[in-house]
């Protein structure tokens, strides 16, 4: 059971205000597990029928995505044994572990691919999306559930990482760095793909959104993951017409970034990036010391309880001292959105993450 903080504010004050950096009852909390620890917690927290709403509203989770379904053709064959994506052409195969398991991506279709299959390879039509259903679902969670609103997510546009499931990482990197016209003229059309389908939603569900959510990983554990210089050539026109369009609609918009990633933090800030999201404390330049000190309140911050610390590897104490260590440093000058730092992973004992979110209700309060 949570015993949970008293409130003051609806989820939608909460939050917004948070963007504002203006004070709050206590923080916002946000939630991503993996399907066995998700379960895992149905069960012991004793909520019936997968009831995720339920869920939700038990950890005290401040927010839930709204999104238009796709309504079009089958864009890509299925393939036996695999699972496919089909607004992207992933291809995914199941991995077992001793904790559970989980889809890695594999046999990558555009890997060493030549020009024309580039030109071919499919995307989606931003006209096969139903955009009425996301309006309907829009009011539905205003009118019944204490929740914000947000679009979007990790997965957009995510230049990198979601190219890299299509043609493999090496590959996305080495167009990338060459400027090679037919991957550059694909992920352009991935792009704009995303960017009319957000606006459509955006501009449909606008008097119900929050936030706005995008998301490019743009570091390893250690270092960037490419120049400053290659980045402000290739990739920044492009994420400034995402930022662009929740600027346009007075939305604030948070970007996640896995690994370390605080390099092109003020260039995000430059452009209107109201918050970031992840913030692995364990990798360069991302603890929460580093940012707050460097970046101080010109940026929200989202994440910081690391998956990878001790909610996997502690116990419930460690988990708790983690938790106030990390309040006391991110609730400064408020803006801090509490969350994990990635999907909670299938290597975390249920009580340590029931133990996060206690110590949330018991540490955020302002």
């Amino acid at each position: 059971m949570i015993i949970k903080a008293h409130e003051t504010m609806s989820a939608k004050e909460r939050v917004r205000c948070t963007f504002n950096h203006e004070k709050t009852d206590r923080v916002t909390i946000g939630y991503e597990a993996n399907g066995a620890i998700h379960s895992k917690l149905l069960q012991a927290l004793n909520i019936k029928n997968n009831d995720n709403i339920a869920l939700l509203t038990t950890l005290g989770v401040d927010y839930t995505g709204i999104g238009a379904p796709y309504t079009g053709k089958l864009l890509f064959e299925e393939i036996p044994n695999r699972q496919r994506n089909q607004m992207e052409g992933a291809v995914m195969r199941w991995i077992e572990h001793e904790t559970g398991g989980y889809w890695d991506f594999c046999d990558f279709p555009l890997q060493d691919a030549e020009a024309e299959e580039f030109y071919s390879f499919p995307v989606p039509n931003p006209d096969d999306f139903n955009y009425d259903t996301a309006l309907d679902h829009a009011k539905y969670i205003s009118k019944n559930l204490n929740f914000a609103i947000y679009t979007g997510g990790a997965g957009t546009p995510d230049i990198i990482n979601s190219n890299g499931r299509i043609m493999g990482m090496e590959d996305v990197l080495c167009h990338l760095i060459l400027e090679y016209e037919p991957a550059m003229d694909f992920i352009h059309r991935r792009a704009d793909f995303q960017l009319k389908m957000m606006e459509r939603i955006i501009d449909k569900c606008k008097n119900y959104l929050d936030f706005v959510w995008y998301g490019e990983d743009l570091g390893t554990q250690h270092t960037p993951m490419i120049s400053m210089e290659l980045y402000r050539k290739t990739m920044k026109p492009i994420h400034k017409k995402f930022f662009d369009l929740a600027n346009a609609y007075n939305l604030p918009c948070i970007v996640h970034t896995c690994g370390s990633s605080s390099w092109v933090y003020n260039d995000f800030i430059e452009m209107g990036v109201s918050g970031v999201d992840t913030l692995q404390p364990e990798v360069t330049n991302m603890s929460p010391q580093y940012l707050k000190q460097t970046f101080g309140n010109k940026l929200s911050y989202r994440g910081c309880i690391s998956t990878a610390g001790p909610l996997a590897y502690g116990g419930v104490d460690d988990v708790i001292n983690d938790v106030k260590a990390t309040l006391e440093i991110m609730m400064d000058g408020y803006g801090y959105h509490f969350a994990p730092t990635h999907a909670i992973q299938d290597n975390s004992p249920v009580e340590n993450v029931i133990a996060m979110y206690q110590a949330a209700h018991n540490y955020g309060i302002y």
